[in-house]
C-alpha cells in the first residue's frame, strides 16, 4: 500500500504545483512556489515509503530487526523470547534486563499472518537452542 500512496502523493502535488498560478484574489505564485509544492509531495512520499521499511530476518546465528529507522542484529544468546502483548500494535523481541525491541514487521493488523510468523520465530528459536 505504501508505494501506490507515495506515487499518488507525488502525482497530486506535482499537479497542484503545475496548476498553481496567479489568482484573481491577488495572490502571486512564482516558479519557486511550484517547485516547492512538487518537492513537498516528494518529501511526503518519502515519509510514506519509510513505513514499508520494517523487516525481520532470522537465521541460525540470530535475528536482524529493521524498523523505520535503524537496523540491529541480535545473536541467539541475547534473545530471551518473542512476545506479542495484548493490545500491542506489533511484536517484540525480549532481551535481558527487561529490555525489548519492537518488531514492526509483525503487526497485529496482519492477523493470521502475524500468528504464523510468531510460531515460525519461536520454532526457529527452539531449533537453535537444541542445536547448541
Amino acid at each position: 500500500m505504501a508505494i501506490p500512496i507515495a506515487v499518488v502523493l507525488v502525482l497530486v502535488f506535482g499537479l497542484i504545483g503545475l496548476l498553481l498560478r496567479n489568482t484573481p484574489t491577488g495572490v502571486v505564485f512564482s516558479v519557486s512556489d511550484q517547485v516547492a509544492m512538487v518537492l513537498l509531495g516528494v518529501l511526503l512520499a518519502g515519509g510514506v515509503l519509510l513505513l514499508a521499511r520494517p523487516r525481520l530476518r532470522a537465521d541460525a546465528d540470530g535475528v536482524e530487526v529493521r524498523n523505520i529507522i535503524g537496523t540491529q542484529r541480535y545473536s541467539w544468546p541475547l534473545v530471551r523470547a518473542f512476545s506479542f502483548p495484548d493490545g500491542a500494535p506489533w511484536a517484540r523481541l525480549e532481551l535481558p534486563e527487561d529490555e525489548y525491541v519492537p518488531i514492526m514487521a509483525i503487526q497485529a493488523a496482519d492477523g493470521e499472518q502475524a500468528v504464523l510468523a510468531m510460531r515460525q520465530l519461536r520454532e526457529l528459536r527452539r531449533q537453535t537452542d537444541t542445536a547448541n
